[in-house]
């Protein structure tokens, strides 16, 4: 602050004594005075405390003008332009220049009013000779030179921030134009590009960008005068043939800024540029930028596209357009309706310019660049495609010649007609056609595959396309390629020849299955026309195929709606047929399965075609599968895997019993829950060994709550054995309630572009235990603690309703069998917690006489005979009870007997 206020003091003094010295007096002091106010500026980091800012700026902006017009006076080019680096150097005899533009540099950064007495001292033309001569003049550096460099960049940097500082004001503009050097520098870029300096192009082009932004009517009317646009255009006409693509790019993105940049205030420049061809130069340099690897980096060529595109707007009158709408459309959209946002396409003639370079060029990046316009295009105003379409036909025409393009570019063109559906909400009827024309043709795979994913996706957005697609005919080429497919496939079956089909040729299989499915999705008519076709025995050769399946059972699924009997016959079959170790497909085929039982139609159909038999099987196919430890071959198979194929066949039983009193009566009746019973008694966690279990004293008890949260929160985790037994149960008692079909535990399986991967489930198989569905840590989902009931609550808000009581003798029959030897104290614990369940279930009289009637009474004696026999079992007095509950439910004496 003191500082300040020192030169504050001296500067009034200059002022007071300034009128009454001569000039070169003036300046001395002046001068003097600068390296004070430089260095109080550099310690007090910016803030300046300084009475009369704008005079001082006056006072050094003029001295800095005097100075620059005294250089230049009556001097060759190539001299005053070593006097001008002489002048502004920062060391020797002549650093009063850079003295004086360090101070000019730092005042323009401070406010308008400093900056309009900056202006005011003519510095904005004597600057703009300065830079005509640095660019147009370069001079031959020598090794003494070289050490000079970081100073030349600074003083570079200073005088172009000052020179943008002044340009961005319309007051800097007028003063420009004084100098009368505007329209030569201009000129010079388009003429003398490759023989300018190159240390000077890019600041050169920065501050002819400021200055074109800043564009007012008098600079326009000082071009346009001097025919400065018709004379670059020419030039660069020229220079297109000599140059390198990337800098004609450079020289040109700055005419046409002057072009793009002064239509809001005139329309002088454009109509100037339009008249030359410049559209035409456009093209010509655009064109030899065909395969340039540095085209993506190349900022000027992007520039040059961007203002192409906002050409695109530039125009007196809106452009007036009728088309013709042809229907179907989807029911909102109403062209009528359409209003406009007032950035419409009024200017055909630099779109044209686009439209024919991704016509003629099949480079990458510009193609890429052209359809991102285009789509920046469209979402100015909605309008516009329809004012493009119905013109120029864009798309229409790009359609018949994508398969030409490299593949990102076809990715993006179909993205970008996928827009039109999913973004305009309108149905293009013509380019689909072109579309459907170019996946009948297949010439390039990936672009067949690139525009069925387009069309798939139009599909799944609106059932309207159900019928679109399949009055085009689409429908029936896909067919007739699936038929095609399929025998290819059934005979390659079989033997050890390798898959036919492999990368993008796979994939289009996959597309084209999924586009069936989507296409037959809630549409009864387009399932008939599959069936009519013949096409059922063909689509369920694709089940094999892991990578076909998911959308083979979507199809197949929409099936079961004309036609249920069909469905279960082809799944349950190939469950039936599949082998033993083909465990990824009994799956996929029981979690479809499941979703189409959750019609009650289904449920008549799965009854008459062996479904529950069927189920059955391949429990009894999996006996051993877990054994503790695994053997055999299913070592190799993980966990979760094999859990999850019990679970899913115990769904699908469940499912198939829900609210079905036939299938429930039918179940019952030929003995399937024993048959159940006997299944997963065997699987290999259950104990099947002849001897008789050895009773022992327990110290202790636990609820099967507590064995729950042992085997899956605590520290200490119960044996492999008796998890897969807590699993089991837990699935059986959610049957007992009827729910079993409506839980999750397992994560989807996400099938790949490969083959079945029998690999990755020797990973699998080390893993500790299947962690139940979205829950973190090893923690149960809250449903499966519901099993057993909270230990806390009270034992009458434990009762539930029993729906399947059978599955209730089947917990009965495996009572037993929860023993292992080694672990016979746990083994007769976790018993005593399951009679006690189990005497939970039958609490109310209700589930009683439910229970008796589905013989639980007599499971219960046959099942435990041991610890009925013999009052010191650990079982005997709580099985006892359950008995003596059921008997007095019992009132025929024969069933007592």
């Amino acid at each position: 602050t003191l500082l300040w206020e020192t030169l504050g003091k001296q500067f009034v003094e200059y002022e007071q004594v300034a009128p009454f010295l001569i000039p070169e007096e003036q300046q001395r002091r002046l001068l003097e005075f600068l390296p004070l106010f430089l260095k109080a500026w550099e310690q007090s980091a910016g803030v300046i405390v300084f009475p009369n800012l704008q005079l001082l700026a006056s006072e050094v902006s003029n001295l800095l003008t005097k100075e620059i017009k005294r250089n230049l006076n009556g001097k060759p080019a190539e001299e005053a332009r070593l006097a001008l680096e002489q002048l502004l150097k920062q060391k020797g005899e002549a650093g009063d220049g850079h003295l004086l533009l360090k101070a000019v540099y730092l005042l323009s950064q401070t406010d308008l009013r400093t900056m309009w007495n900056i202006i005011g001292s003519g510095l904005p033309a004597a600057l703009m000779q300065c830079l005509y001569l640095f660019f147009t003049v370069p001079l031959k550096k020598t090794s003494d030179d070289r050490e000079t460099s970081e100073d030349d960049a600074q003083t570079q940097e200073m005088l172009v921030k000052i020179m943008l500082n002044m340009y961005k004001e319309e007051q800097g503009i007028e003063e420009l134009l004084a100098a009368d050097k505007l329209q030569s520098l201009i000129i010079a870029t388009s003429s003398l590009w490759d023989q300018c300096s190159d240390s000077w192009k890019v600041p050169t082009g920065c501050v002819l960008r400021t200055i074109s932004k800043a564009q007012t009517k008098n600079s326009i009317v000082y071009l346009q005068a001097v025919d400065c646009i018709k004379i670059a255009v020419q030039n660069l006409f020229t220079l297109a043939d000599t140059l390198p693509a990337f800098d004609v790019c450079e020289a040109a993105s700055i005419v046409l800024c002057f072009v793009k940049d002064s239509y809001p205030v005139s329309s002088a420049l454009l109509t100037e540029f339009e008249n030359n061809d410049g559209y035409q130069l456009l093209l010509k340099i655009l064109l030899r930028c065909e395969g340039l690897q540095q085209n993506e980096g190349n900022p000027y060529l992007d520039e040059i596209l961007d203002m192409l595109t906002c050409l695109t707007t530039c125009g007196k009158t809106e452009l007036k357009v009728s088309g013709n709408i042809v229907h179907p459309q989807l029911p909102h959209f109403d062209f009528e309706r359409t209003q406009s946002s007032g950035m419409t396409v009024k200017n055909l003639q630099p779109f044209q310019v686009l439209q024919s370079i991704f016509q003629r060029s099949n480079d990458q990046h510009l193609c890429g660049r052209i359809l991102s316009a285009i789509g920046t295009i469209w979402a100015w105003d909605r309008v516009n495609f329809f004012l493009l379409e119905w013109t120029l036909q864009p798309i229409n025409q790009f359609t018949d010649i994508i398969h030409f393009k490299p593949h990102p570019v076809q990715v993006q063109f179909f993205r970008l007609v996928e827009s039109i559906v999913l973004d305009l909400s309108y149905v293009p009827h013509e380019i689909l056609k072109k579309v459907q024309y170019l996946i009948k043709e297949n010439i390039v795979p990936f672009c067949t595959l690139t525009a069925l994913q387009c069309l798939l996706s139009m599909t799944q957005k609106d059932l309207l396309f159900s019928d679109i697609f399949r009055d085009s005919g689409l429908l029936g080429l896909l067919l007739a390629l699936l038929r095609k497919e399929a025998k290819i496939l059934r005979k390659s079956a079989g033997t050890h020849l390798p898959n036919p089909k492999e990368g993008t040729e796979k994939e289009l299989n996959v597309v084209m299955l999924e586009m069936v499915a989507a296409l037959t999705a809630r549409s009864v008519r387009n399932t008939v026309v599959l069936k009519d076709y013949g096409m059922v025995p063909y689509i369920k050769i694709f089940l094999d195929d892991e990578c076909y399946r998911s959308a083979t059972l979507s199809i197949l699924e929409q099936l079961s709606v004309i036609n249920y009997e069909e469905y279960m016959s082809i799944i349950i079959g190939a469950l039936c047929s599949s082998t033993q170790w083909e465990l990824h497909l009994k799956l996929d085929l029981l979690k479809s399965l499941l979703r189409v039982l959750e019609s009650p139609k289904s449920h008549s159909a799965f009854r008459t075609c062996s479904g529950f038999n069927g189920l059955l099987s391949l429990l009894s196919d999996m006996e051993g599968a877990l054994q503790d430890p695994p053997s055999g071959q299913w070592a190799a198979v993980g966990q979760n895997c094999k859990l999850e194929l019990v679970f899913c066949a115990l769904q699908g039983i469940t499912a198939a019993l829900h609210l079905d009193p036939v299938n429930s009566t039918f179940f019952q009746r030929n003995g399937l829950f024993e048959k159940m019973a006997e299944d997963l008694g065997s699987l290999g966690c259950f104990w099947t060994e002849g001897e008789k279990q050895i009773p022992v004293s327990l110290e202790k008890t636990r609820t099967l709550s507590e064995f729950l949260d042992a085997a899956f929160c605590s520290s200490q985790p119960l044996p492999e054995w008796l998890k897969n037994c807590i699993w089991i149960l837990n699935f059986l008692d959610h049957m007992v309630k009827g729910t079993l079909h409506r839980e999750s535990y397992f994560k989807e399986r996400k099938p790949e572009m490969e083959e079945a991967r029998d690999d990755e489930e020797a990973p699998q198989a080390q893993e500790e235990h299947p962690v139940p569905f979205k829950r973190p840590g090893n923690k149960l989902p809250a449903s499966a603690y519901m099993l057993w009931g909270n230990p806390e609550e009270k034992l009458e808000m434990r009762d539930c309703t029993i729906v399947h009581p059978g599955a209730v003798c089947v917990m009965v029959r495996l009572l037993p069998r929860l023993y292992k030897e080694g672990y016979a104290q746990l083994s007769q614990e976790i018993q005593c917690a399951l009679v006690d369940h189990i005497q939970s279930l039958v609490k109310s009289e209700k589930s009683r006489q439910v229970m008796c009637e589905c013989g639980l009474l007599s499971t219960v004696i046959t099942s435990c005979q041991d610890a009925f026999c013999s009052d010191r079992h650990p079982l005997h007095l709580p099985l006892t009870r359950v008995f003596e509950k059921l008997a007095s439910q019992a009132v025929e004496p024969h069933v007592l007997r």
